[in-house]
């Protein structure tokens, strides 16, 4: 929010400077160090000036530029001082005042922003253009000092295509179970073998986020899916997910968030899954758009049919984000509550990255890569060795935005997982085409 109010605070200067009469002629260096500025090159700008501040700190033209230099090559606090020693000896300079205001934002600091902004537009000499382009900053720091306003946003997806393998099972026809080996091979089919079908799937979500306060927001939202498998209802599936939390911005704009989730799934149109949990993270922004992000999860999930299956899972997550790519990498335990079952508890590791790409006006290509390793605790009763799995799945397609916020997006997925117990061994792929509608609103 500070970010975006300081650059609309920019281009306001920009007009009322615009609107100025013209400042007294400057000598060679203010003169080289204002083209540097124009050029975007403020660091430069702020090498050539610095060195000279203690024979010019009582020039107020010098003060200015240099103020200007600090503030655009992340040097809030030199900015402030620099307009400051301007207005001590100009009070009425309307535009060094402006960029004080932008340059306390820089800093964090919005309430004195806000103030030094309220300033300039009691300026009676201001003209009326600018004057109704400050209303409008002095209207959105109110907004940013009650904490923001509320922001909702939401999608809905449908899609269709086709699967090789709806139920993720082997293609072998017949297995050997070490239990039973002396019966010989066993002959596998229906559920237990690959199943390829057409299929059609709906997902939508909604999320808000609201103040709570200045530092402080609450946050909440809703996911659903929905997937039928044409002629085999056995495999289909359909989740709702909630969330609910809060998240504190420190002064330094990191986040930290906490949250609660539950989600209950469906398979075959039967309750198979109940999972509850809570995820906490602390955000890091790095500037320009990206941010690295720590957190932990601790999750419980309970099988409706299969109680042997219950386990908790705790585990620990890095991932880097920008305005292209989301990479990540993560890690855990998931425990069997029940003894009997340790077979399913296992440790797992897995990393993701996932980009989208602008190739064309309205056309990105998007995409994504994983892979995950997973090493069971206790033998598989049936096989009587431990199950050790690495699945890596991949997806590459097109978001092609064809009206305002509707988007066509075909798709193709790969996914592979290697095992050492044939049965859980699979291969699978899909292809599907989707229209996707987003919004959002405050």
């Amino acid at each position: 929010m500070t970010r975006s109010i300081c650059f609309t605070a920019g281009a306001a200067l920009a007009v009322m400077l615009a609107s100025a009469p013209a400042a007294a002629a400057m000598d060679e260096v203010l003169t080289r160090a204002v083209a540097l500025q124009k050029q975007g090159k403020a660091a430069e700008s702020y090498d050539l000036l610095a060195p000279l501040l203690a024979s010019r700190a009582q020039d107020a033209d010098y003060n200015y530029a240099l103020g200007l230099a600090a503030a655009d090559s992340d040097r809030s606090g030199e900015a402030i001082l620099a307009f400051q020693r301007v207005l001590a000896v100009q009070p009425g300079n309307s535009q060094a005042r402006a960029e004080l205001a932008r340059a306390y934002a820089l800093s964090g600091d919005v309430d004195t922003a806000r103030a030094q902004f309220s300033t300039v537009v009691q300026d009676p000499t201001l003209p009326d253009p600018v004057r109704q382009r400050f209303d409008s900053i002095v209207r959105r720091y109110d907004r940013a000092v009650a904490g923001g306003g509320t922001d909702v946003s939401g999608f809905f997806d449908l899609s269709g295509g086709y699967d090789s393998n709806i139920n993720s099972a082997t293609s072998l026809t017949n297995i050997t179970i070490p239990l039973f080996a002396g019966l010989g091979p066993g002959q596998l089919g229906g559920a237990a073998r690959r199943i390829d079908k057409p299929f059609y799937e709906a997902q939508g979500g909604l999320s808000i986020a609201t103040p709570a306060s200045r530092q402080m927001r609450v946050f909440g939202s809703v996911l659903g899916t929905w997937r039928d498998n044409v002629g085999d209802s056995r495999f289909d599936q359909a989740s709702l997910t909630g969330t609910l939390g809060g998240s504190y911005s420190f002064a330094s704009r990191d986040v930290l968030s906490l949250s609660g989730q539950v989600q209950k799934f469906w398979l075959g149109n039967d309750g198979f899954r109940n999972a509850y949990g809570a995820i906490g993270q602390y955000t890091h922004l790095l500037g320009n758009g990206a941010a690295l992000s720590l957190g932990a999860q601790l999750f419980r999930f309970d099988y409706v049919n299969d109680r042997l299956r219950d386990v908790d899972r705790y585990a620990l997550a890095a991932s880097y984000a920008d305005r292209t790519i989301v990479a990540s990498i993560a890690g855990g335990k998931e425990e069997a509550r029940r003894a009997a079952g340790d077979n399913f508890s296992n440790g797992f590791v897995n990393a993701n990255l996932g980009f989208e790409y602008s190739i064309a006006p309205s056309l990105n290509l998007v995409g994504g890569l994983s892979g995950e390793v997973r090493r069971y605790d206790d033998p598989d009763p049936l096989f009587l060795r431990k199950r050790r799995d690495e699945q890596i799945d991949a997806s590459v397609g097109l978001k092609y935005l064809v009206a305002k916020s509707v988007y066509l997006r075909p798709r193709v997925t790969y996914s592979r997982n290697f095992s050492n117990i044939g049965l859980y061994d699979f291969e699978r792929w899909t292809a599907s085409m989707g229209v996707r509608v987003e919004f959002r609103g405050n």
